[in-house]
C-alpha cells in the first residue's frame, strides 16, 4: 500500500472542491500540498451540469435587489425551515463571491449597454440571476480547472475513489482511504484537514439530472465516522428534466426558460399549471413539480411540454444552445416549439451539517457544495442559489484553514492500522452484479420514495433495500468502484427513507400524500411561509 501526507485533501472536483483547491493552493501555511480526488476526470461533475446560473446580489449593479429581498425569497422557497443566519451570510457575501469568479476569468453575460443582464428565475421576485448562456456551471468549472492545473501545489487524482475516512481513536480525521481503479492500487493519504465537496445524492434515483458520479459518497463516508446527517427527506425533483428515457442522467431545461416565457401544457397543449398555483410556470420548484407528477398520472403520459412559442425557436437557439444541442441529439424538434420534459431527482437540500465555518462536528472534517447541509436550503431550495453556495462555502472555509495549522500527520494509531490492515491483507474481489444492483436501488427509490411519498410505499422501501443488503456484502473489499458505490447508496438511500418515515407532514419538496389534503386543493392556497416578512 502507498502512503502519502498533505496539507489539505478536497474530495471532489465541482466548483466548490476546485475553487477551495485554487484558494489554499496561494496560502502560505500549505506546507505538505493539496489532493483532489475525483472518480473520473475533473470535469464530470455536477456543476458543470447547471444552466440557469449563480444568484448575485449586487446593489451596486442591480439598485433593485436587497440582501433583505433575497433572504426573504430564499427563506419562502424553503417553507421557513432555514437557518436564518446561514441565509443571511450567503445572501451578504454573494457580491464578493461574483466577484471572486470575475477575477478567476468568468465573463458573465452582459446586455448592449455593458451592464449585467440579470435574470428571473422562479419564485425570486425580482431579476438577479447572473449568467454564461445556459452553460454557467460549465463555464465557472472551466474556468477553475484552467487554475487548478496550473497551480503547483494541487496534486489531482483522476479515476480514484475515496472509500474510507482514517479516523483515529479520538474519533478525529487523520485521511484517507484512496483506490485507483486504474492501477488497482490502495493508497492511504494522510492530512488533518479533509474536505468532502463530492455533490449530492442525485443518482439514487432512476430519473435524475445528476452526473453519473454523484452517488452519495461523501455522505456515506461522514456518517460512517459519526458526523451528523441531517434533512435528507428534502431532495428536490427539478420540475423540467428533458422528456428522454433510457439515459443515466438526464438533460436539464434550465428555469430560465420559464423565466422566458416558456409554458406548461399537456398533451392536448392545454396550459395547466394554474390550476395548481396562481404564481404559474414560476410557483417553487417543488409545487410545479408536482403539478407536472399530478398532470401526467392525470393524462397517462410520460410527459407535458414547455411550449416555447412566446420565446420563438431562433430566439431560443441564441439563448440556451446548450438545451438546443440537447434537443438536436434526441432528435426533438424545436420548430415545433414544444418541448417534452418531466420531473426528475437534482438536488439534496440536506447532508453532512456544518457550520458557517463549513466544520462538521468530527475533528479535521469539512463539508461544502451540495454535500453539506449548510440550512440556507431549509426544505426546497431556491432556483440558482446552489452555485452561490458552492463559491461562498469555498471561500469561508479558505478563510477558516488559512489560520490552522495544517500540517500533515506524521504517524497514525491502532485504530487506523487495523482499517489499512484490511485493505493490505484482504484479496480484493469485483462484483459484475453491482451495476444491475445499483439500477434495483434507484427504481426502488424513484417508485417508493420519490416526488409523493406515503406511509406504506416508503416502508416497502425499506424492505427492497434490506433484501438486497442481504445478498450483498457491503463490508467486502472490492477491486471495482460500482461495488463501493452500491454499499455506499444502500446506506444513504436508508437514511433518506427513514428520514422521510420521521417526517409525516408535507412541507416544502417532501410530500407525504397520505397525511395531506389532496394536492390540487392544498396548493392553491397561501403556504403559512408565504406570510414571513423579514426586516
Amino acid at each position: 500500500m502507498k502512503y502519502s501526507k498533505y496539507s489539505a485533501i478536497i474530495i471532489g472536483s465541482g466548483i466548490s472542491g476546485l475553487l477551495l483547491a485554487y484558494k489554499l493552493s496561494k496560502s502560505k501555511n500549505i506546507k505538505d500540498g493539496i489532493l483532489v480526488i475525483t472518480k473520473t476526470e475533473l470535469i464530470n461533475c455536477n456543476s458543470k451540469l447547471a444552466q440557469g446560473g449563480i444568484v448575485g446580489v449586487m446593489p451596486e449593479y442591480n439598485k433593485q435587489d436587497t440582501v433583505s429581498s433575497h433572504v426573504y425569497d430564499t427563506v419562502k422557497a424553503g417553507a421557513g425551515l432555514n437557518d436564518f443566519n446561514a441565509v443571511k451570510f450567503i445572501s451578504e457575501n454573494s457580491d464578493n463571491a461574483i466577484k471572486e469568479l470575475i477575477k478567476i476569468g468568468v465573463k458573465f453575460d452582459k446586455k448592449k449597454d455593458g451592464s449585467f443582464d440579470f435574470a428571473l428565475e422562479g419564485a425570486h421576485s425580482l431579476p438577479r440571476i447572473l449568467h454564461t448562456k445556459d452553460k454557467t456551471g460549465y463555464s465557472i468549472e472551466s474556468a477553475l480547472i484552467q487554475k487548478v492545473l496550473a497551480a503547483k501545489d494541487i496534486e489531482i487524482y483522476e479515476n480514484s475513489m475515496a472509500l474510507e475516512l482514517l479516523s483515529d481513536s479520538t474519533n478525529a480525521v487523520r485521511g484517507v482511504l484512496i483506490y485507483s481503479e486504474i492501477t488497482g492500487e490502495f493508497e492511504a493519504a494522510l492530512s488533518n484537514a479533509v474536505i468532502i465537496a463530492t455533490g449530492g445524492a442525485g443518482q439514487l434515483y432512476s430519473n435524475t439530472t445528476s452526473a453519473n458520479v454523484t452517488t452519495a459518497d461523501g455522505i456515506y463516508l461522514a456518517n460512517s465516522v459519526g458526523a451528523k446527517i441531517s434533512d435528507m427527506e428534502f431532495i428536490q425533483f427539478h420540475p423540467t428534466a428533458l422528456g428522454v428515457e433510457g439515459v443515466e442522467s438526464q438533460p436539464l431545461v434550465s428555469e430560465a426558460v420559464r423565466g422566458e416565457g416558456g409554458k406548461l401544457v399537456n398533451k392536448n397543449k392545454e396550459r395547466f399549471i394554474l390550476n395548481y398555483d396562481k404564481r404559474g410556470e414560476l410557483a417553487p420548484r417543488d409545487i410545479v413539480a408536482r403539478a407536472i407528477y399530478d398532470e401526467m398520472k392525470k393524462t397517462g403520459e410520460k410527459f407535458v411540454y414547455l411550449d416555447i412559442s412566446d420565446i420563438g425557436a431562433k430566439k431560443f437557439r441564441q439563448n440556451f444552445p446548450s438545451i438546443t444541442s440537447y434537443c438536436e441529439e434526441y432528435g426533438i424538434n424545436l420548430e415545433n416549439c414544444l418541448i417534452p420534459v418531466s420531473p426528475s431527482a437534482h438536488y439534496l437540500m440536506g447532508g453532512i451539517e456544518v457550520d458557517l465555518n463549513f466544520e462538521t462536528n468530527i475533528q479535521n472534517l469539512y463539508a461544502i457544495g451540495e454535500a453539506a447541509r449548510t440550512g440556507l436550503h431549509g426544505a426546497n431550495r431556491l432556483a440558482s442559489n446552489s452555485l452561490l453556495e458552492c463559491v461562498t462555502g469555498a471561500l469561508a472555509l479558505y478563510e477558516n484553514l488559512c489560520y490552522k495549522k495544517l500540517d500533515a500527520p506524521k504517524t497514525y494509531d491502532e485504530k487506523i492500522k487495523n482499517l489499512l490492515s484490511k485493505y493490505q491483507n484482504e484479496e480484493p474481489c469485483y462484483d459484475d452484479g453491482a451495476p444491475l444492483i445499483k439500477k434495483q436501488i434507484k427504481q426502488i427509490m424513484w417508485e417508493n420514495a420519490g416526488i409523493v411519498r406515503t406511509e406504506s410505499s416508503l416502508k416497502k422501501a425499506l424492505f427492497e433495500l434490506s433484501e438486497i443488503e442481504k445478498n450483498f456484502d457491503t463490508k467486502k473489499v472490492y477491486s471495482d468502484f460500482a461495488s463501493f458505490e452500491v454499499r455506499n447508496m444502500l446506506k444513504v438511500a436508508e437514511i433518506i427513507v427513514n428520514a422521510a418515515l420521521k417526517r409525516e407532514d408535507s412541507i416544502g419538496a417532501h410530500y407525504r400524500s397520505d397525511t395531506q389534503k389532496p394536492f390540487d386543493t392544498l396548493q392553491t392556497e397561501d403556504r403559512e411561509s408565504d406570510k414571513i416578512f423579514i426586516k
